[in-house]
This record gives C-alpha cells, structure tokens and sequence, in this order.
C-alpha cells in the first residue's frame, strides 16, 4: 500500500525543488581580472518569503553549487527522493531539466528554449538604478562595492560586486548585465521566490562538457506538465 499523502507531500517537494533549481542556474555573473572559464561555484542562499510561501524554506536549498564551463552551465540537487539537473547555455538561452525519482521509478526531462526564456524574462521584476555607493567589504576573498537598485515593482536592493574576478560572460543573464564585474552578493526574483545569493567559494577545475541532449530513459514533458502532477495510489 503506498500512502497517498506521502505521494501528495514528495511531489509538491519535487516541484519546488525543479523551481529553485531553475533559479539556482541562472544566478552567477561576469567582467574583471582572474580569468576563470571552468569550475564550480559554490553559493549561501538566504529567502524572503511573503505570508503566502510561509512554509516554503524548509524544502528550499541553503546551498548550492554551479558548474561551469565555457558558455555551459549546470546545477544538481537533491530534493525529497527526487534529483533535479538543470543544465544550461546561458548565450543561446536553451536547456534541459532532468528529474529522477528512484522510489517512483521516474525519470522526467524538460526542454527549455528560447521561448521559455522569453517568458520567465518578461514575469520577471524589472531591475534599474544600479548606483555604486562607494562602500567596500571583503566577500570570499574578493575585494567588493555595494551597489543600491530597484525593481518595477517598488522594491529596494542591494548587490556587492567585485572586478578581482572574471567569469564566462552572459553567465548571469540580462537583469545585471550593466553591473562593471563579477556579483558576489545580491538579490533576485524569480517564480515569486526572493533570494539572496552570496558567495562562499570559486574552485577552478574541469567539469564538462556538458549536453542538452535527454538521456536515454528519460519521459519528454513540458514544465507545466510538471507543475501540474500528483501524487497517486491508495
């Protein structure tokens, strides 16, 4: 007999995990010094939650570590029963999201385009006003200065930024590309989730290539398809 709630409650943990993986492999930027073209990131992810996602952190990461290499990147987290891939080409904006759950017998992938690009963009906050205030700290060894923004939608941030270091150009997308160096610490808004990503570490070493191909195995559906399933059985 297999408990119906359990089902319920790993796939609405699954499904929050494939969105937190998404945004996780998005999340880093470029322009500076010490020239690093392959490696592994690694983040502290901190959330502001509204009344409505109360709950939410828990199933949330607190870590999480980004591979890179040349215009490729990829994320792999564990979520519930569930690991979730993303890997991504952050020029031509295609990827791939790949979930496996062992205990199910399941394996999902996702293709991810130009047109889902375009789409998650234009949902997204708006950010403008990137002013330098001149104000300097030390984060992960890197020498930083804070910035202030804002968002269209009325919200107030902050980023630190420092040009000690030089990452793949376009890792980071469109919103921060009017930032001079490479983020080590700011805020995002992607499906609802705020998070601030700082950074703990940068490790240079060989970590592709990497595929948009879907592995053998692995059942084609879109992510509303995704978003959409429940748990089943008695």
């Amino acid at each position: 007999m297999v408990n119906k709630t359990k089902i319920n409650m790993m796939f609405k943990s699954m499904k929050t995990g494939v969105l937190a993986a998404i945004l996780i492999s998005t999340a880093i930027v470029a322009n500076a010094q010490k020239k690093v073209s392959e490696g592994t990131i690694t983040y502290k992810m901190d959330y502001t939650l509204t009344a409505d996602q109360a709950g939410m952190e828990a199933q949330l990461p607190t870590e999480s570590k980004v591979k890179f290499s040349g215009q490729m990147s990829k994320i792999e987290m564990e979520q519930g029963p569930a690991t979730i891939t993303v890997i991504s080409d952050f020029v031509t904006h295609n990827g791939l999201v790949l979930i496996d759950v062992p205990v199910a017998q399941m394996q999902f992938a996702v293709k991810q385009g130009k047109a889902e690009y375009e789409k998650a963009v234009a949902a997204a906050p708006k950010f403008s006003d990137f002013t330098a205030t001149g104000e300097k700290q030390v984060i992960a060894t890197y020498n930083a200065e804070k910035y202030t923004y804002k968002d269209d939608k009325g919200g107030n941030y902050e980023l630190w930024t420092t040009t000690d270091l030089e990452l793949p150009k376009g890792l980071a997308g469109e919103e921060f590309k009017d930032i001079k160096g490479t983020l080590v610490k700011f805020t995002r808004v992607q499906n609802g989730i705020k998070t601030t990503m700082t950074l703990k570490a940068i490790a240079e070493g060989k970590t592709g290539p990497f595929s948009l191909d879907v592995p053998s195995g692995y059942e084609v559906k879109t992510m509303e398809e995704i978003m959409a399933m429940q748990g089943g059985g008695e």
